[in-house]
């Protein structure tokens, strides 16, 4: 009995000391995890919530410290934002309450200095980098506040500056179909205008992968218009007794021939005096999109040069500066704020044509290419019988005095 009682006595010291000694593994164990640690955060760099630089913003930044000033000086403020004082505080009141962030932890950047962000990188072409320093905004949240404002301008000027069919052909997943020939990626923009160089219907987003001449077929403006969609109005004669002919778009050689859709004659050599002078008349009203796509390339910077960024991010550029383009334009349509001396094609008295500036920045180079061919050469019959009608206009009644001398 008493060997069995020291025995249990035994058993119950060598377990106690076994807790004993697992407690202090357990113990240097930790111990050892909190030195890792400590020494760890030691070495770890410390991360702030706002960088130092960025913290004098509302001291140094250029929204805080400069703006107040260069709204004192039109010219100087419509260089730097593209639109006089006035247009921007009513663009303010237009997009501004979508623009404003609820007060949380921090106080929010302001509406205003959103809009000033995002204007401002559109119209220098600049950098997000640049921006940054600029504005003393971390680059991220430069990012998110361009992307935002870009969504906002489209979803509450496009309503008002263009009518309700403007199209947008984006599909999900469809990033490899973007990439072309040249091994970039590139959207198509197709764009009707009217003559105050205004859009009246844009397509953003066909495939750059598209062959040429399946672009226009396949594009949402081709297929409007093939299927009689637009809106035009029925045919009428342009003088009394004269035949009916369609209202028509005006398109250059990279254009199919279509009953709604002039096109030049093809090839130089073998052209009559009649139709040389057809194509000078399609020409001369063909300068008027030109010169349209010329205005938004002049006055948005971004288009200087090729367009670093997704192509989600490309569309809504498109679509934010297609939009403010045509707010401008309406806002003061009898005045050229927006339009710099020389800018536009022009002629003289004496009918000397004279290129405008915005030809020599898309030859130097520019975020925008022509289409070589976006259709087949095929025209049905009636196109080029509309076509000869036209041309027989254009020399007959329709003809005017300084055709001749071209």
């Amino acid at each position: 009995m008493k060997i069995h009682e020291w025995l249990v006595q035994c058993t119950h010291v060598i377990n106690q000391q076994n807790a004993e000694a697992d407690r202090r593994d357990k113990l240097l164990r930790s111990l050892a995890l909190l030195l890792v640690e400590k020494k760890k955060r030691r070495n770890k760099k410390k991360r702030l919530w706002v960088a130092p630089i960025f913290q004098k913003r509302c001291e140094h930044g250029f929204y805080h410290a400069l703006l107040p000033t260069l709204k004192l000086e039109d010219l100087r403020f419509h260089n730097y934002f593209r639109m006089s004082a006035t247009q921007y505080e009513e663009l303010l009141s237009i997009v501004g309450p979508h623009l404003e962030k609820q007060y949380v932890v921090r106080e929010p950047i302001s509406a205003a200095e959103r809009l000033t962000l995002t204007l401002r990188f559109l119209a220098a072409g600049d950098s997000m980098s640049s921006m940054t320093y600029q504005y003393l905004i971390g680059l991220t949240t430069v990012s998110n506040i361009i992307a935002t404002t870009y969504r906002i301008i489209w979803d509450n000027l496009c309503p008002v500056v263009l009518p309700p069919r403007l199209l947008e052909n984006c599909p999900d997943n469809a990033g490899s179909n973007f990439y072309n020939y040249k091994n970039s990626h590139s959207i198509v923009l197709l764009a009707i205008c009217d003559a105050n160089y205004i859009f009246r219907f844009v397509d953003i987003g066909a495939y750059g992968r598209r062959s040429d001449g399946g672009i226009f077929r396949e594009s949402q403006l081709g297929q409007h218009l093939e299927a009689g969609q637009m809106n035009i109005p029925q045919p009428d004669s342009f003088y009394r007794g004269g035949p009916l002919l369609p209202y028509c778009i005006v398109g250059d050689e990279a254009f199919p021939l279509k009953s709604y859709l002039l096109r030049p004659f093809s090839g130089k050599d073998n052209l009559s005096a009649e139709q040389c002078i057809y194509n000078y008349r399609l020409s001369r009203a063909r300068r008027v999109i030109e010169n349209c796509f010329g205005i938004l390339v002049s006055q948005w910077r971004i288009y200087r040069k090729s367009i670093i960024s997704s192509v989600e991010t490309t569309m809504k550029i498109v679509q934010a500066t297609i939009c403010l383009h045509n707010w401008l334009r309406k806002s003061n349509i009898e005045q050229t704020n927006n339009i710099l001396p020389g800018m536009l094609d022009r002629e003289t008295t004496e009918d000397d044509y004279i290129r405008g500036s915005w030809r020599t920045v898309m030859e130097d180079g520019c975020a925008f290419m022509n289409i070589s061919r976006c259709s087949t050469n095929t025209s049905a019959r009636d196109a080029m019988l509309i076509r000869d009608e036209f041309c027989k206009y254009f020399n007959d009644e329709g003809s005017v005095a300084w055709q001749n001398d071209r």
